[in-house]
């Protein structure tokens, strides 16, 4: 009896789950331009953050004339993505595309460490390491890092909250810089 009724509440869930996500995506779905906007946003935004970081190296590099400079730019982004992928590894959940019965707009082979997304928590540690230095840039890529977010919900590879989570440790992460 337990059983049947654990399977009646989580075929309830999973039915809420699929249908908040094609309520989500019916517009974009139902336009192929805002579904190509969706993913180019999605790979843009995704290729774009090394490249800005490494243009913040260099220009930390070129301006500080030492490599001391550099050294929080480099330790705190990388010990906490190594720290959060040991996390997301040990958590190993699904992501939406398997446990749902859902149609994601955004086709990935990845299965598991779901949870937190490590695409949207490099981009904020990114944007913070950029804000370190210069407002005005680092608030627009915090912006550009929100729309990340969102881009990886609508494109069903991520839960709101796995996004939340990288957002918000993102945040928390690159805030060691100011410490420094």
């Amino acid at each position: 009896m337990k059983d049947l009724c654990f399977k009646k509440v989580h075929r309830d869930k999973m039915k809420n789950y699929a249908e908040f996500y094609e309520k989500l995506t019916k517009p974009v779905r139902a336009r192929s331009k805002w579904l190509y906007f969706v993913k180019t946003v999605n790979s843009l935004i995704t290729r774009i953050m090394p490249f800005i970081y490494l243009m913040l190296l260099l220009y930390l590099f070129w301006t500080q004339k030492r490599w001391t400079a550099l050294m929080p730019f480099v330790l705190v982004p990388s010990l906490s993505f190594v720290l959060l992928s040991l996390v997301r590894k040990y958590l190993n959940q699904l992501r939406p595309y398997e446990k749902w019965e859902i149609n994601p707009l955004i086709i990935k082979e990845a299965k598991g460490q779901s949870m937190p997304s490590r695409h949207v928590f490099s981009a904020v540690v990114i944007s913070v390491c950029v804000l370190r230095v210069t407002t005005w840039a680092g608030i627009f890529l915090l912006i550009l890092s929100a729309i990340l977010a969102f881009c990886r919900v609508l494109g069903g590879v991520h839960y709101p909250k796995d996004v939340v989570v990288g957002y918000i440790t993102g945040l928390i992460a690159g805030s060691l810089l100011f410490l420094v």
